[in-house]
């Protein structure tokens, strides 16, 4: 993987990606397929090494935020119950390249928005979800976490948000843990599957990790720059429409 010529450009992106996604409780997987769909990565390095990266930098996340009291345990169960099997299931099976691409790009636009703010409204009539409600969205969400290789959290969230089951720090905590617990499963069904995690994938997570750290320290407080999330859509719209084409 780090045989690219422009690596050096694709590290010095990577923890600024993390430190972004970190800060609205995600692990960042939708970003760094982005970046690695623009640099080029052969799509086999490129899921398992969004998930490892997932399970750090959304660990991360969840502690802070998690820490700070925005932790709702109920609302993540009734996500969870599905997503953990679902995850697994999905993260078995193969997919054709050139269709991996494209699923990939649709959900990247849920990224895109989400940091553009259109899901970045909360309410104050907060809803109970229903326990059928909670399996379906997230086994959906938890297939396709381990097909393509993120937690899902960038297409729960807005859910969440859309649907006024949480607010928006409680959105993301449960996010966090959420991406945390899909990434494990999706990882863990890749490697039964045969799939090799490559030995700089380990490299990147270190990079990753002090983006995370800070993002995840600072999303809980109170940071909102919204300047930098500008950035990073304009980053996932490139990576969205070369995955298009491709």
């Amino acid at each position: 993987m780090l045989q690219n010529e422009h690596i050096y450009l694709f590290l010095l992106i990577l923890p600024i990606v993390s430190f972004l996604y970190s800060s609205v409780g995600h692990g960042g997987a939708s970003g760094y397929l982005a970046l690695m769909a623009i640099f080029s990565f052969a799509p086999e390095n490129m899921k398992p090494t969004a998930l490892l990266l997932n399970l750090f930098v959304a660990g991360i996340s969840f502690y802070y935020y998690c820490k700070e009291g925005f932790f709702n345990k109920k609302l993540f169960i009734s996500f969870a119950i599905a997503s953990i099997p679902l995850a697994f299931l999905g993260g078995t099976l193969e997919v054709d390249a050139s269709l991996y691409k494209k699923i990939l790009a649709v959900l990247l636009i849920f990224a895109i928005l989400k940091m553009l703010n259109v899901f970045g409204k909360e309410s104050d009539n907060i809803k109970q979800v229903k326990l059928w409600q909670g399996l379906i969205v997230g086994g959906v969400i938890g297939f396709f976490s381990g097909l393509i290789g993120i937690g899902g959290g960038i297409i729960l969230s807005p859910v969440i948000l859309l649907l006024h089951w949480g607010k928006m720090k409680e959105t993301a905590a449960v996010s966090a843990l959420f991406i945390w617990v899909n990434s494990a499963s999706g990882l863990i069904g890749q490697l039964s599957s045969g799939v090799i995690l490559e030995k700089e994938s380990f490299l990147l997570v270190a990079i990753a990790i002090i983006g995370g750290v800070f993002g995840g320290y600072y999303g809980s407080k109170k940071i909102n720059n919204q300047k930098l999330r500008y950035i990073l859509a304009f980053i996932l719209i490139i990576a969205c429409i070369k995955l298009f084409l491709t």
